[in-house]
Formats: structure tokens, sequence, C-alpha cells
């Protein structure tokens, strides 16, 4: 699956509640995902983790930042192209 298909998908799905609630309140979503994904992690450092359960919260994570990049009108597909294929990246460290 491509990335516009993915964000697509995300949009034909919840568009119409994802406005209604705007960034704000969706941002909130994201940060609650990027907690659960955060657990995850956490248990795989600890050797205790799921690897599925892992994967599936990575899954929720891109899920609702397709949500926001498509409330805010953002095609993430030509984003990340604009960055990272056509302009090399960011330099230096992450």
């Amino acid at each position: 699956m491509e990335i516009r298909d993915f964000q697509q998908l995300i949009r034909e799905r919840y568009f119409e509640t994802d406005s209604e609630r705007g960034v704000p309140g969706t941002f909130l979503w994201l940060t609650e995902e990027l907690g659960e994904l955060a657990s995850e992690l956490a248990d795989r450092e600890r050797g205790t983790g799921d690897p599925d359960a892992l994967a599936l919260e990575f899954a929720d994570v891109l899920a609702w930042i397709a949500t926001i990049a498509n409330v805010c009108e953002i095609d993430l597909e030509a984003a990340i192209t604009r960055k990272y294929v056509e302009g090399g990246g960011p330099k230096g460290t992450k």
C-alpha cells in the first residue's frame, strides 16, 4: 500500500468525525497512541514485549498522523517525497 492510499483509506473511514473533532482533539488522540506505543517499546526493552502488539501500535500512530494530515489538508506522500526524496532529508543527526 502506498502512503497516499493509506491516507485516503483513513479519510474515507474517519474524516467526518475527525474534522468535527478538529486538530486539538485529534492531536490528543495521537498523544494517547504515542503513549501506548511507548509502553509497548518499554515492554520490548524489558524482554516482555509482544511483537504483534508493538506492530499494531505503530499502525495506530501512523493512522492518527494521517488523520491530522487529512484535517489539515496535507498530502503526506507529497510532503515526504519533497523532504526526504527530493530534498535529501535532514542533514546531520536526527
